[in-house]
């Protein structure tokens, strides 16, 4: 197994935080504060190219690799969370979902748009009533003419109030179960479409989050995204790409909590010498720099199957439960580090600690990947689809 980056990779990892030291971090901490989406910072990441990374340039992408696109992901999210999630659910939820499930059509006209930020997108999964039990969804699409009726509720969509398309999940009439369950493509200039903007959040606070409703949408069927029925499956490998970018952005946030606190950890000074010089600082450190290696090697493992084109279920939730917890792990020892100034957002660390909550939570919560996990270990049901071998959590590694 070759460890080692191509010298593309390192380029656009340079290129990337080059431009975050640059462009978002001088501008983090009070976009934050004042709970701004930055449009700035937004056209400038879509001038960039940013967002069309893993597609393919026929459509408008970069046509880059996914160990790439994580080194992306990571270098973003090592300045500021809200602004790669704006970057992670255009490209991962969105764009690369109509590329592995749209027609041609649907293919052409939307990913370019999108890949340059004309288009901004939405995914629409997650209601009152369906959050981890995501095939419980109540919104409902009634077939009329050549058109469908949609009316529901969605909750916690990022980037739900600044979208012009959303992908919304909704069961077709005369269907039960997840069979039932489908995607559509939806204007949110449709009459009957609206959206608001969700406030009082821990953290990302300089994102969009919001809730959509939908009151009888009229959709033209050819928005449909795949078939009458697929809907679940879609979700799921959305889900699947959803997760391997938050993996990798809390990587970043632990990298950035790293970089933070050994800069201070050799300026502060606590009975005569660096705090750096204490051990219960350095084994907080450690702990950190552990965390970030091994958190990326299993984001990288999943990087590599995706490139492999190979299903990577299992390899995702592990790369996502793995660096959540650690994130969560060291914005609390960076908060520890700094004292009472990582107890004010004089530092970002106060808001790295913050950040990383929701890491344990959306794209599946850290108790659904050890479900997935587990019973993946135990036999009961493969998360890869099918058994390749001694059913346990790590089966396949280093193939």
């Amino acid at each position: 197994m070759d460890f080692d980056f191509t010298p593309d990779q390192l380029a656009y990892r340079k290129h990337v935080r080059d431009f975050a030291e640059r462009e978002i971090a001088p501008k983090a901490q009070a976009n934050d504060r004042d709970c701004k989406f930055d449009w700035d910072i937004a056209n400038k990441i879509f001038a960039e190219g940013f967002l069309g990374c893993p597609v393919p340039e026929k459509y408008g992408g970069l046509g880059l690799d996914y160990i790439t696109y994580g080194l992306m992901t990571e270098e973003i999210n090592r300045v500021c969370s809200s602004t790669r999630t704006l970057f992670s659910v255009q490209t991962s939820l969105v764009a690369l979902t109509i590329l592995k499930w749209g027609t041609e059509e649907q293919k052409k006209f939307y990913l370019p748009k999108m890949c340059n930020g004309e288009f901004i997108g939405c995914f629409g999964l997650t209601e009152p009533e369906a959050g981890s039990d995501a095939a419980n969804q109540q919104t409902r699409a009634v077939k009329d003419g050549n058109d469908y009726i949609l009316s529901g509720q969605k909750v916690w969509i990022s980037c739900g109030s600044i979208a012009h398309w959303a992908l919304v999940f909704a069961k077709v009439d005369g269907k039960e179960g997840h069979e039932a369950i489908t995607c559509f493509i939806v204007d949110t200039k449709s009459k009957g479409f609206s959206a608001q903007s969700i406030k009082g959040k821990l953290g990302l606070r300089a994102s969009d989050t919001s809730s959509l409703f939908l009151d009888e949408v009229r959709v033209p069927a050819e928005n449909m995204l795949g078939k009458v029925g697929e809907g679940f499956k879609i979700a799921m490998s959305a889900l699947d790409n959803g997760r391997f970018s938050v993996a990798a952005g809390a990587v970043g946030l632990i990298q950035g909590c790293i970089d933070q606190c050994t800069t201070y950890s050799m300026q502060r000074k606590t009975f005569g010498v660096p705090i750096g010089q204490h051990q219960q600082v350095q084994a907080m450190i450690a702990d950190m720099v552990v965390d970030c290696e091994a958190g990326r090697l299993l984001y990288l493992r999943a990087a590599h199957l995706k490139n492999k084109g190979v299903r990577n279920t299992l390899e995702t939730s592990l790369a996502k439960l793995f660096c959540g917890e650690a994130a969560n792990r060291a914005g609390h020892n960076a908060v520890q580090i700094f004292g009472g100034y990582g107890f004010s957002d004089e530092y970002p660390v106060e808001r790295y600690f913050r950040d990383a909550k929701v890491l344990n939570i959306y794209e599946g919560t850290r108790e659904v990947q050890r479900l997935i996990i587990a019973q993946d270990a135990l036999g009961i049901r493969y998360a890869n689809g099918a058994k390749t071998g001694t059913p346990t959590a790590l089966a396949g590694v280093g193939a």
